[in-house]
């Protein structure tokens, strides 16, 4: 019975504190021989936490998600005191301040462990906040700096409990390597590079070996750290002198999408730095057999980053990443372009008597603004067909997607990419100094037909879903005189066409929809004429009108049925007769003289009236 109740405890205990006095009654109903076997099991129990879970997860919970070091310090400090209040540790009250420290005694409980991370990860935030504020305000680095000696401090103290017998072994590596982490930290805020990239290898090499001892689910966020770790300890290599170490900074930062975190600005800087001392050597550059000088700095960090960004796009490794490269380059090329216009501004007059004198050759700044312009379209020609390739994959898994409820690509989605190109390529034709480019404007001119073609073979498919036949068919046979126009015009023009899609594919797919299109629009010509039955014609008559008819009309059902002519039409009633009295003119009435009686005048007035002849 003992036995039974002695696991049913045993269960509860990683969750509860091991402290006789937490077992109440049930120590006094066991006994003194059983108080003694659970005292040997409390001091046996060992803590642990997951250092590297706890911390994630609360960041990512609590404002670090967007970057919010602010409320992730409220989180820590709201947690801590909690935890102050549910263990009964709490330093001293509200008028006098009584220091408490954790010591290995009362690790049986792992919140205790928990209330140092804490301390640690309040002041980390803090750190975190004011570099931040500092780019600003760079008073506030001496801040900074003493709140991560502060997390720093309590990293010591959180790795000095987990040596205690009390914790397990899992526990201790990862106290270890988060003191490595928050050392390298500091030390890469002095700059101190030696002794931060020892933290970050130490770090580095722990979070390894756990990934390794443990299932892959369970590797992830060990893996995860370890890649943000990976990019330090090659800046802090560079800085100690490994040369090569920057062109793996580069690379990972290009093949990420750009770096975040505590590097982001030191890296950003270092590679502006960088390309600004090899710009120093790069006086001209040479584009369709003019060669023009290059004297605005940014253009020229610009131009030597141009072929790195470009082997950066062709290596990424998902559609996602390309895309955040191609958006850092346009928006790169974008600021070359606008110091160009700058420069441009006040040269307006001296470029039109330029203009003048060389018989209509642009001057070298305005043909420099040429080529980047070009190299604007042409990348945003490249993300454009990315971007169209993806969605034809996604059309051809089309009824997957479907059964799965997610939102299916359309066939008017790729319309609207391509006539952006088109759009883009008509630019190209129209830049200032290739409008004699004979060469120039017909390799423009075939590719314009390589996408007319494939705008056009979409427009039919949309046809296709909406069942207009005819006109699908017409521009399958627009589609197939585009491509046969690129394959007579590609001869001289092959390696600047290598890049674009296939036409061969192209008319090889239209042929087999062709057929395809021919064969639905045959089976949909019977099926209309079978459903078209005499007992189903209608004769636009509305149902008041044929009632004696039989007649299967699916608009009676509709919200359009036809049951009456309204408003009604006109019809022709009689009128209300009219009479005339035409004899009334014709008779003559008798005389009525002697029926009428003549009253007698009387008075002064009638005397008066009667004197002077006046009758009434």
């Amino acid at each position: 019975m003992f036995e039974a109740g002695r696991l049913l405890s045993i269960s509860v205990l990683p969750t509860k504190s091991c402290h006789k006095r937490d077992w109440g009654g049930g120590v006094a109903q066991l006994g003194q021989s059983n108080e003694e076997l659970v005292t040997d099991y409390c001091q046996s129990a060992l803590t642990q936490i997951t250092v590297l879970q706890i911390v994630k997860e609360s960041q990512q919970q609590h404002g670090l998600r967007h970057g919010d070091f602010q409320r992730y310090r409220g989180y820590c400090s709201r947690r801590l005191r909690r935890l102050r209040k549910t263990l009964n540790f709490k330093m001293g009250n509200r008028h006098k301040f009584t220091g408490k420290k954790v010591t290995e005694e009362i690790l049986s409980d792992n919140r205790y462990l928990l209330l140092i991370l804490m301390d640690a990860e309040r002041a980390w935030s803090y750190a975190m906040q004011l570099k931040q504020e500092a780019n600003t305000e760079p008073r506030k680095r001496f801040h900074l700096l003493s709140r991560l000696r502060k997390a720093v401090k309590h990293a010591e103290e959180l790795e000095r409990l987990c040596e205690s017998n009390r914790v397990d072994a899992k526990t201790k590596l990862e106290a270890q390597a988060y003191m490595a982490y928050l050392t390298g930290m500091l030390r890469f805020e002095h700059q101190e590079w030696k002794a931060a990239m020892e933290a970050f290898n130490k770090c580095k090499t722990i979070y390894e070996k756990l990934a390794n001892a443990f299932t892959e689910e369970q590797a992830v966020l060990y893996n995860q750290r370890v890649e943000e770790i990976s990019p330090n300890i090659r800046y802090c290599a560079y800085n100690i002198g490994d040369q090569s170490a920057m062109n793996e900074l580069m690379q990972m930062r290009l093949r990420s999408g750009g770096t975040e975190g505590l590097l982001a600005e030191k890296l950003e800087a270092l590679i502006t730095q960088t390309r600004a001392k090899q710009a120093a050597t790069m006086s001209e550059v040479e584009w369709r057999g003019r060669t023009v000088p290059v004297k605005i700095d940014k253009v020229r960090i610009f131009l030597l980053g141009l072929a790195d960004n470009e082997a950066a796009i062709v290596q990424a490794e998902n559609e996602e990443t390309k895309e955040r490269l191609f958006e850092s380059l346009l928006s790169e090329c974008r600021d070359a372009i606008q110091a160009v216009r700058e420069d441009l501004k006040p040269d307006q007059k001296q470029r039109e008597h330029s203009l003048e004198n060389d018989s209509g050759k642009v001057s070298n700044i305005q043909y420099l603004h040429s080529y980047l312009t070009y190299i604007k379209l042409s990348t945003a020609i490249r993300r454009n067909e990315s971007m169209a390739k993806s969605l034809q994959k996604a059309l051809l898994q089309q009824q997957r997607s479907e059964e799965d409820g997610k939102r299916t690509a359309r066939p008017q989605d790729l319309i609207r990419l391509y006539d952006i190109i088109l759009q883009n390529l008509v630019e190209l034709t129209q830049l200032p100094g290739l409008e004699e480019d004979k060469n120039f404007q017909k390799e423009i001119g075939l590719k314009t037909l390589v996408y007319k073609a494939y705008r056009c073979f979409f427009i039919a498919q949309s046809y296709v879903l909406v069942k207009k036949w005819s006109e699908a068919l017409v521009l399958y046979e627009r589609v197939l005189k585009y491509a046969r126009q690129v394959q007579s015009g590609a001869g001289a023009y092959t390696n600047s066409l290598k890049e674009l899609p296939d036409v061969q594919d192209l008319i090889t797919q239209v042929n087999a929809e062709k057929y395809s299109l021919q064969a639905a629009a045959i089976l949909d010509a019977n099926d209309t004429q079978e459903t078209e039955s005499p007992s189903q014609v209608k004769d636009g008559k509305p149902l008041s009108e044929r009632f004696e008819t039989f007649c299967l009309d699916p608009s009676l059902v509709s919200k359009q049925v036809s049951l009456v002519h309204f408003p009604p039409g006109f019809q022709p009633i009689p009128c209300k007769p009219l009479f005339f009295d035409l004899a009334l003119n014709h008779v003559a009435f008798p005389p009525l003289e002697d029926k009428v009686e003549q009253k007698a005048k009387s008075g002064l007035t009638g005397y008066i009236k009667g004197i002077f002849g006046f009758k009434s």
